[in-house]
This record gives structure tokens, sequence and C-alpha cells, in this order.
């Protein structure tokens, strides 16, 4: 059926903290030689090969971040190729049909997406550093250097060190035997996500206990208890010990890049992820945060995560999750079905009795849904949340149905196409031509819809099966595929016209 725009949940995150990382417009990139190398399904083997170290961005031409990072990125380029070793970096178009494979080789998602390549393409890592040039540069230094910098003296340390990053210093004797290959090998496997220092003298360390004996891995984060040791030096425990040890009791979402990292571990958690969203400035917000921090040490590894978010810099997730400022203080809990339980204008002492009811089982799911239109008689009928069972599923026709997004382009194409569609069947009760915004509604998880990309088509015929239309964007195919798969003895009943004063079904909060 044609290209669909990415919505990868992973997407949502970044777009959450993208007003923070990319407060101004680009300048224009000036006329200069090009640094950044262009690859393409000809040569990208080839460049990637011949090289220890390189950085690939997998971009579209359309994307607005991708035309935000151009510059940066460029100026980076022309910084690091003075490096020495000079330091590639590369861009291809992963939306050109030609790249298409290579993109889906490496799980492009999202655009830009930045990947480090290391020893000829053979270790591949996520790039996770600054997307302003200078922010670049030092990244990339660090990262194409060893997984692990010596620390000699205090200073070393301290410049290692800040309390603002996490940071794992292995401490020896000497730099070699069993134990420094296993912590070396986590540095190497790690290393994109943390920054990695080793030492023979804990003295030189600025906190913990300087009477423990080695060999020790030693964990400096800024957040709940400060420094965490280690002694048992097993890869996998380590990298588990690394993993549970990183995630804050309750994570911060506000305007500090500096909590951003861990906004994205956060909703990159398997668990569970309650949110507390509120005006840090309003004076309650220190009970009500404490009560929630109670409430999350009392669930440590029980299967839910917890996160705080300032109502200013949480406008992204309140439009994600279709939420109400007169809501706020708030808690939204998100399970990995998809389901989500709201429990609006919370008081302090709500937090532990609502966070135990939703784990007994006794809070109703939150369905975010745009209001029923007043009148619905466009050739192409609006569908929201709260109509979906009505006009899809109850309906007794055949239906196809659009899930769009209103700033999709190719959403945008095919508007006109499937109003041309709607009026060819204006004379058929049977078959209905509908529009769903999926950026505003909710869509069931048992539905057995598979809405990854816009526009995503699918065709539900009056006796309920359900197939995804992937075919041309023309009313000829469209009209061909929907004879082809309707069920000629659906009830023809009159137009849909559903209107405000229609009560819609709501689940109770």
């Amino acid at each position: 059926m044609g290209p669909r725009v990415s919505i990868w949940f992973s997407v949502f995150v970044f777009a959450l903290i993208a007003s923070s990382i990319y407060a101004e417009e680009a300048e224009s990139e000036a006329e200069s030689k090009e640094h950044v190398v262009t690859l393409d399904h000809s040569n990208f083997d080839d460049v990637v090969g011949k090289h220890d170290f390189v950085v690939v961005e997998f971009y579209a031409p359309w994307c607005g971040h991708c035309k935000k990072l151009a510059p940066e990125y460029e100026k980076a380029a022309s910084i690091l190729s003075s490096h020495d070793p000079p330091i590639v970096l590369a861009k291809i178009d992963a939306s050109d049909e030609a790249n298409r494979q290579i993109g889906t080789l490496h799980e492009i998602q999202g655009f830009p997406t930045l990947k480090i390549f290391r020893n000829g393409g053979k270790s591949v890592q996520e790039y996770k550093g600054p997307r302003e040039a200078d922010g670049i540069v030092d990244y990339l230094k660090k990262q194409s250097g060893p997984a692990s910098a010596e620390i000699k003296s205090t200073e070393d340390a301290n410049n290692l060190i800040t309390g603002k990053n996490i940071v794992i210093v292995g401490v020896f004797p000497k730099f070699a035997g069993e134990e420094f290959e296993n912590y070396t090998a986590l540095a190497e496997k790690l290393r994109s996500d943390y920054e990695f220092g080793h030492t023979s003298d804990l003295k030189l360390l600025p906190s913990g206990d300087f009477s423990a004996a080695g060999p020790l891995i030693r964990l400096f984060k800024p957040f709940d208890e400060l420094v965490v040791d280690v002694k048992d030096f097993n890869l996998d425990t380590l990298e588990k010990f690394v993993e549970e040890t990183t995630v804050p009791t309750v994570t911060v979402f506000d305007k500090d890049p500096n909590n951003h990292p861990f906004v994205v571990k956060f909703f990159n958690s398997p668990n569970a992820k309650a949110m507390l969203f509120m005006n840090f400035t309003n004076e309650a917000a220190d009970a009500l945060n404490t009560k929630y921090r109670e409430v999350a040490e009392q669930n440590k590894g029980k299967g839910i995560s917890f996160l705080v978010g300032d109502l200013e810099a949480s406008q992204g997730a309140f439009q994600y999750f279709g939420l109400k400022e007169e809501q706020v203080p708030l808690i939204i809990i998100q399970t990995n079905d998809g389901q989500k339980y709201l429990k609006p204008n919370v008081e302090p002492d709500h937090v532990a009795s609502w966070i135990k009811d939703y784990k007994d089982g006794n809070v109703s799911p939150y369905k975010k849904s745009e209001p029923i239109p007043e009148t619905n008689d466009e050739p192409v009928k609006v569908v929201v949340a709260d109509t979906l069972q009505d006009i899809v599923f109850k309906s007794g026709k055949n239906v196809l149905l659009e899930f769009y997004a209103p700033w999709c382009g190719h959403c945008k194409q095919l508007a006109p196409i499937l109003d041309e569609v709607a009026v060819s069947y204006e004379s058929d009760p049977a078959v209905v031509i509908a529009k769903l915004d999926a950026t505003a509604n909710d869509i069931p998880s048992d539905a057995a819809f598979e809405v990854q990309g816009y526009p995503t088509v699918y065709f539900r015929s009056a006796s309920g099966k359900l197939t995804q239309y992937d075919g041309d964007r023309t009313k000829e195919a469209i009209i061909e595929f929907i004879e082809k798969n309707r069920d000629k003895t659906a009830a023809a009943e009159e137009p849909i016209k559903e209107t405000a004063s229609e009560e819609p079904r709501k689940d109770e909060l």
C-alpha cells in the first residue's frame, strides 16, 4: 500500500523531550566542503567495513528533527575529521526504497537514528549522546577511545565522576586477570549507556567505603543511594546489577537534560508505568511527592516503575494520553498491553490506596477518546474510541476504516481518494467508509488492529472478517478490494448520524 510513517512508542518518548533538545531552529548550513559521508545501498558495507569506528545517521529528507540535526552533524564531522585518528560521520537516507533493506537490518524505527559501528561493523551500538555539535564531538571522542579510562589521580576521578551522571568504576590491585577481563567486557558492551573508569587506588574516588577490599566495582549515581558496590564478577550478574541499580526509585521528568536519559530508561522498562503529573511549584507538591515516593519504595521489584512529571514539561505526555490540565495532579498507569488507569485530582492520602486498588484489579481502565461529533454526515464517517464498537463492530455493515494522524503527509494524500470511494457508496447503506484519528483515540488491544504506521487501513466485513488493506491508493483499487471482501447480505440501515447528545459509553474510574 505504500510507505507509512513510523509511530513506534520509542519515538513518542523522544518527542516528549525534543523541545529541550532542539530549543532553537538550527542555522542554515554554510556553503563548504561536506564532511559527512553520504552512504547508500551501493557503498554502505564498504565504508563501514573499512573503518574501526564510524557513526551513521539514518534519516529521512522530510523529517523535521533530521533537518535540525543536519548542520550540527556537519559541524561535528568537520571538527572530528582532524581528530587523530579521524572520526568518520556518515548518513544514509533510510526512507529511500533502495536503502530500505539496510534500515530494516539495523531495526530503524524512527528518524533520525544514529548508530556507532565498530570493528568494521562487527559491533553496532546506539548513539545516545547530545545532538548539538560540541556535545557530539565530546561524546564521540570518548566513544572512540578506550571503553574504560584509567583513574590515576583525584583530579581524574573528579573529572569523570561529576555527580550528575552514572559512572561505573572498577577497582583492581592489577589490571589483569579474569575479574578485570569481565569488567572490560562489561564496559565495552555498555559504553554507549554509561561512563567507565578503573583504578588501583580506592582512595582516589570521591566517596564510598575506603576500607573495602578489591577487586570490586563501585557504581556512582545522582539519585537514591549515591554509591553501590558489587564484588561478583560474573558477566551476567554484573549486567543485572547495572540494570537494576541505574533505575531511580522515582524518575523525574522535567526540563533538566540530565534527567532525560533516565526518562528514556523508564519508558523502555518492561514494567507497568505509573506516572504522577503535577505542578512542581504548587504548595501541595512536596506532600504529594513524599507520599508517592513512599509507595514507590514499597513497590520496588514488584513490576511497577514510577515517574513524577512537571506539568510544564509534560505537555507531550498530556497530548499522548489525552489528559486535561484540570485533572492535575493526576496519576496514570500504563501497562504493556496498552491498558491505562487514571486517578485525576489525586491527593496525598489517595496515593497508597489507589495504587493498591489498581494492583488488586479494582480500578477500571481509562479510555482516551475524542468527543462524539455533533454531526457525522460527511461521506467518510468519523469514528472515535467511544463509537468504535457501534460503528465498526456492532453495525452489521461492511466497514473500511482508516487509522490516520493529522500531521501525516501520506494520510493527507489518501483523504480525497477515500472521499471519492465514500461518495461511490453513498447509495449503498451496507458499506461504510470511516476514519479514526489514532493520535487522539485509544485503539483497544483486543480489537486485532495492528497500527504501527500511518495510514493503516482495515476492512471488516459484515460477518466479522477483518482484513488489512495494503493495495494501491487509488479509488479503483480500494473499491475492487471492498467488493471482493464484502458480505452482500449486510443490514441495509440508514446512514450513520451520531450527535453529541447521544450519551457515550465510558468506563467508570
